[in-house]
């Protein structure tokens, strides 16, 4: 038996810019390549990604499920993402302090927890301790079309109504070009502005 050919860095790269978006091909590289599910890609000191962490911080409920049908081991951030309340709960009895987790890039817990629409599972985080990310999550809950999600962030801890995202974009901006007017009404009652 030969040994396995290592991995180069570009086909690791390759894959968890898949990961975010691309089911298909995350399952054709994987099966040719079944260790680029765990590999990660260092986009920098301290940012490390791996394809399920791609899946997570996007959103990406299929790409993240395909990940944990293949044995992948889970975290609290895609438990999050997925809106796993008992599993995230989980996490915290074990380690408490992973209430202020952060994922790939930094992006925190509570904005992977907005993502899911889950109240419950932000309700838990932040008994738990989490306070960091309530603004940055309005993004999240704004891009998966989660209003009662942007009104629990305003609610309970956002005090950022136009914080800018990764795109310099605003809040208000991002309902605004989704069609959200509902979310739009809501940002503007909180002080935001165009």
């Amino acid at each position: 038996m030969t040994p396995a050919t290592p991995l180069t860095v570009e086909q690791i790269r390759e894959f968890v810019i898949f990961a975010h978006w691309n089911l298909d091909k995350v399952k054709e590289l994987s099966a040719a390549e079944p260790a680029l599910l765990t590999a990660q890609f260092v986009w920098g000191e301290n940012d490390l990604e791996d394809g399920i962490g791609a899946a997570a911080h996007v959103g990406n409920r299929p790409i993240a499920e395909f990940f944990l049908s293949k044995d992948i081991p889970s975290n609290i951030c895609v438990a999050a993402m997925l809106g796993d309340l008992d599993a995230v709960k989980g996490y915290l009895t074990v380690d408490p302090a992973l209430a202020n987790a952060k994922g790939a890039h930094g992006i925190t817990l509570m904005y992977h927890a907005a993502q899911s629409g889950s109240i419950p599972v932000v309700e838990a985080l932040k008994a738990a301790g989490c306070n960091e990310g309530y603004s940055h999550a309005l993004h999240a809950a704004i891009n998966h079309k989660h209003p009662a999600m942007v009104r629990w962030l305003l609610d309970n801890g956002a005090q950022d109504v136009n914080a800018k995202d990764y795109q310099n974009k605003t809040p208000l901006q991002h309902a605004l070009e989704s069609e959200q007017p509902e979310i739009a009404d809501l940002l503007r009652e909180r002080g935001a502005t165009e």
